[in-house]
């Protein structure tokens, strides 16, 4: 039988003031393979995944059972092949990037039984909010809210010569944490602030300002927050645009941390600042010239 392949990519959000609802797609992926067979093997592969569980319980797995549930269906037995080129509890999507792989591995394999609204929809749900999911499906930039009337988007194409540089420090740090630290309350300040500021990034992002993105990265809602779980990010989000930087943000939750720079000027000095950062504060890492990926999540059958 035929085997289909899902690849999902990693995701960067909140990007500064888009808290829980402006994301971008990176091209780093999750991919699943299933091949239906008369019994279900879970079988996670490469270094990134070892310890992960090689049963039902596969968070990768429960994905796929949760949209089968969804649409009223029976999941039928499978090999499950997991392969994933995103760091784990980094910041930048993987258990969206997971989530996403199989729900969209599971809908193929019933036979499309939801539509992309319908699977957009079930992800954010999930999830608990859009940000990360809407770019693992859609590709390019999405802002999009959650509420009781559902999940609702506007997709993006990124601004041309619009470059993304990560950096990813040899640490975890889990989500849980991350948004431990966050206040109950905000000031009417804060707040104005926020909404102001996450409405310039849009518009600068959906007009091609690269311009504003430095002003427009600005953040009180949980970045000052976040600070001291990342040791050298307030240096980065007040440096980083004097050595390149159209704009820095904590990526997701973190520890990585997303610099929007310029596709048609060298990021060698941009790359030593970071890695200088780094070093001061005793930490390793790497870092990476990324593009914006477009294409959200694919699906192929061989």
């Amino acid at each position: 039988m035929s085997t289909i392949t899902v690849r999902a990519p990693a995701s960067s959000a909140n990007l500064g003031p888009g808290f829980d609802s402006l994301g971008l797609s990176l091209p780093l992926y999750t991919t699943l393979r299933v091949t239906p067979q008369a019994t279900t093997e879970i079988i996670p592969l490469g270094e990134a995944l070892a310890g992960t569980p090689a049963d039902e319980r596969n968070y990768l797995y429960r994905a796929m059972q949760r949209l089968a549930r969804a649409a009223g269906r029976d999941l039928p037995p499978a090999r499950v092949e997991i392969e994933t080129d995103v760091p784990l509890a980094r910041g930048l999507g993987s258990s969206a990037s997971a989530l996403v792989a199989g729900l969209v591995a599971a809908n193929e394999l019933l036979g499309r039984p939801l539509d992309d609204p319908a699977v957009l929809e079930l992800a954010a749900r999930e999830e608990g909010h859009p940000d990360n999911v809407a770019p693992a499906l859609l590709g390019g930039i999405v802002v999009a809210t959650l509420d009781k009337a559902g999940t609702h988007h506007v997709r993006l194409d990124p601004p041309a010569h619009l470059g993304v540089t990560v950096l990813i420090p040899d640490f975890e740090l889990s989500t849980e944490k991350a948004r431990a630290v966050l206040p109950r309350e905000y000031s009417r300040a804060d707040a104005v602030h926020a909404l102001s500021h996450a409405a310039l990034l849009t518009a600068a992002l959906a007009t091609g300002r690269l311009d504003l993105l430095r002003h427009a990265m600005q953040d009180y809602l949980h970045q000052t927050w976040r600070a001291p779980l990342v040791p050298g990010l307030s240096d980065i989000l007040e440096e980083a645009t004097r050595f390149g930087a159209l704009g820095a943000a904590l990526s997701g939750a973190g520890p990585t941390v997303l610099c929007f720079h310029d596709a048609r000027h060298a990021t060698a000095p941009l790359h030593a600042y970071l890695h200088g950062v780094m070093r001061r504060n005793g930490l390793t890492g790497r870092t990476l010239d990324l593009p914006i990926d477009p294409h959200g999540v694919q699906v192929r059958r061989a």
